[in-house]
């Protein structure tokens, strides 16, 4: 599909989403939390931490871990529909083989090996090739980075597949109840928030709200899978209709109102802000005044709330400022999936340069980030030369 022929806000959106992953990477570095396991690199908060540190990345990494995987969960989900209907069960299981699995197969292994070797030399401080490689299948148990996300996404699409069968009609019905949502925005962000926190609360209660489980490179956010899943399929049942004259309809009260999301979901980060930096629920359980359930609970709602606030604001933004192409945009979008797939390595690679570096961690951050996506970009470029990357990323 050339790009002419897609949802320019969507396309746009998506790369903005991908920069922004690469920000957000360059960041953990130097936050004030960030804490390194000599012992096993793959438990600290980031494979390389700096001594450096400044709250303000605290506050970025924290905005965008809310809301920013799930909302990429939702835009794969816009396209599956269409792409599961032209190219049938068959072909669609085989586009995404290529697509997604050989993908995250090239990096876990050449992409990770290359990695995740700063982090092994700060840890044991030798350069041995053979150690590494026993420290990485063995301690480590194989970390596989940031492309956990493409290994997950190929399970929602296979799962779609045999669940579009059974459930097609009730989805398509949903999607068309969603769509009629765009004048009646607070309905739709009512039932997006009442969704968000219905399908993220049980699990991250049960196991922990920053669990991660898995074996070996398939690993994952145990207490945020069901949330996950569930945008993703909000975004098939969005994708079974036309969302651009439905629920993102560029006149629609929902999309016009775009200042008013991007003001409300600051607000209600802020909340998380407090409750997180001053500790306000975790006092009022220690000085008696509140259970612990009920401290979680109210945590998670304003999660739910930020999460779903922070998208939206994010979607109608784009709807409604992204009305016309512009060519660094589109050589961006056109280069959004590999710069994702590589970036990582360029990000720990500079962070493991500029470890002993006297600079401030915000000019850290800065060079971090910019040559991270200029690198990953420029390499993207290259990669496309080759004509089956080309054709699948």
């Amino acid at each position: 599909m050339t790009i002419k022929h897609r949802d320019v806000w969507v396309d746009y959106l998506r790369a903005a989403i991908t920069v922004l992953v690469v920000a957000h990477h360059a960041s953990l570095s130097y936050t004030t939390f960030a804490a390194f396991n000599a012992e096993a690199y793959v438990r600290s908060t980031h494979p390389v931490v700096d001594e450096r540190r400044w709250l303000g990345l605290d506050i970025f990494q924290n905005f965008n871990d809310i809301f920013f995987m799930s909302l990429m969960f939702m835009i794969s989900g816009f396209f599956v529909p269409g792409s599961l209907q032209r190219k049938g069960a068959r072909g669609f299981i085989t586009d995404r083989i290529y697509r997604l699995f050989v993908p995250f197969v090239a990096g876990a292994t050449v992409l990770a090996f290359v990695t995740y070797y700063p982090p092994f030399r700060l840890a044991h401080g030798t350069g041995s090739l053979t150690a590494f490689l026993q420290d990485f299948f063995t301690t480590e148990a194989w970390p596989a980075g940031p492309v956990w996300f493409i290994w997950i996404l190929l399970a929602f699409n296979l799962a779609y597949v045999p669940l579009s069968r059974v459930c097609g009609n009730a989805l398509s019905l949903l999607g068309k109840r969603a769509n009629v949502l765009g004048n009646k925005p607070v309905q739709a962000a009512v039932w997006l928030i009442i969704i968000t926190w219905t399908a993220f609360t049980p699990l991250a209660y049960s196991a922990g709200a920053g669990t991660w489980t898995g074996w070996q490179p398939f690993d994952f956010q145990l207490s945020r899978i069901v949330l996950y899943f569930t945008w993703f399929l909000l975004g098939s049942c969005l994708g079974m209709g036309d969302f651009n004259k439905g629920l993102f309809a560029v006149s629609s009260r929902l999309v016009r109102n775009w200042k008013v999301w991007a003001l409300l979901a600051l607000l209600t980060f802020g909340v998380i802000v407090l409750i997180s930096n001053f500790e306000l629920l975790g006092k009022l359980v220690v000085e008696g005044k509140m259970n612990a359930f009920t401290g979680w609970m109210i945590y998670f709602a304003v999660f739910s709330i930020s999460c779903s606030l922070s998208s939206i604001a994010f979607m109608t933004a784009f709807r409604a400022l992204a009305s016309k192409r512009a060519a660094w945009w589109d050589n961006l979008v056109s280069h959004a999936y590999l710069i994702y797939l590589i970036h990582y390595s360029f990000v720990i690679w500079l962070q493991y340069l500029l470890v002993n570096a006297n600079l401030p961690a915000f000019l850290k951050f800065l060079l971090v980030f910019s040559f991270s996506l200029s690198l990953s970009w420029f390499a993207a470029s290259l990669l496309k030369k080759v004509p089956f990357i080309r054709k699948y990323m």
